[in-house]
């Protein structure tokens, strides 16, 4: 199987959980529902539900049992990118080619959505009907509740878009910028492979830790070439503004480092996440795969 063949599979397989999930979930206002879909179905990659997935079957789970973690970790992701997009945050017009959420609807059901599609997230993983499971096990399930919340919080993506708000408009230093994108867009990710690891039932913190190293890797990765796409791709294939972080004054990679320098740090983070699965087996192979996309990606 290569990349694109499992890209696609699991594109597939998330948002039909996703779909699951909104079928069983039943909402009291339409609007605000509509709203929370409208940002959960426009198209995005669903890295995140890929990385829960490929991290459970790595040690030996199934992708069933990686569903709840998966659509979790999606719903806040997709909760994120609406709060970002806000006037009084990076003020965007376009997301995955699409209008964002506060310019298809407006500003307050926007924020609504979010805080929804953040609350939803906790919600599937607490009831296990709602991606039609019910055979949990109960540690497990309180652990990633446990992960998610941290990742989310104070001690990841909201203090990493905070860094980033305070950090707009003035220079950072790499040790900075860092910092900033580990808590922004890192956390997550690492918290996805984690769900991934609970998922197939595996707590034990030396089974996890190379998974962890991984993900802290392909998180910095992921944000270098974020930030190489924005000076080097067109608007049509990003699916929102192109040059938008430098416009809006934001620190980059590209910003510090300059291009080719920045380039090279990707693959250096690249070759660091692959070393980390060294000592996995083949069922690791869609994890390998996923390096090698993060910074191979044009969009």
């Amino acid at each position: 199987m290569d990349i694109k063949q499992y890209m696609q599979t699991c594109r597939q397989w998330a948002d039909a959980g996703l779909e699951q999930v909104f079928a069983r979930y039943q909402p009291a206002e339409a609007r605000l529902h509509e709203a929370m879909k409208y940002s959960v179905f426009n198209g995005g990659k669903r890295i995140r539900p890929m990385l829960v997935r490929a991290a459970c079957e790595a040690l030996g789970g199934t992708a069933r049992a990686a569903l709840p973690g998966a659509c979790a970790v999606e719903l806040i992701h997709a909760y994120s990118l609406i709060h970002d997009d806000l006037p009084a945050m990076d003020d965007d017009d376009l997301r995955r080619g699409q209008p964002t959420c506060h310019k298809a609807f407006d500003e307050a059901t926007a924020i609504l959505a979010g805080d929804a599609l953040q609350s939803l997230a906790f919600e599937v993983l607490a009831n296990p009907e709602l991606t039609g499971r019910d055979e949990r096990q109960g540690t497990c399930q309180l652990q990633q509740v446990a992960v998610l919340a941290q990742a989310a919080g104070n001690h990841g993506m909201a203090a990493g878009q905070s860094l980033d708000m305070q950090g707009t408009g003035n220079t950072l230093t790499l040790a900075e910028l860092e910092t900033l994108h580990r808590h922004k867009t890192g956390a997550l990710i690492e918290a996805s492979v984690t769900l991934g690891a609970l998922s197939a039932g595996m707590s034990d913190p030396e089974t996890i830790a190379p998974l962890k190293c991984y993900a802290r890797a392909i998180g910095l990765a992921f944000q270098v070439q974020d930030d190489i796409l924005d000076v080097t791709a067109n608007t049509a294939t990003l699916g929102k503004q192109q040059g938008a972080d430098i416009s809006h004054g934001k620190n980059t990679y590209v910003s510090l480092l300059g291009l080719d320098t920045a380039r090279e740090k990707a693959i250096l983070l690249q070759n660091e996440a692959l070393q980390s699965l060294k000592d996995l087996d083949g069922n690791a192979v869609p994890l390998r795969m996923l390096a090698e996309y993060i910074v191979s990606r044009n969009h």
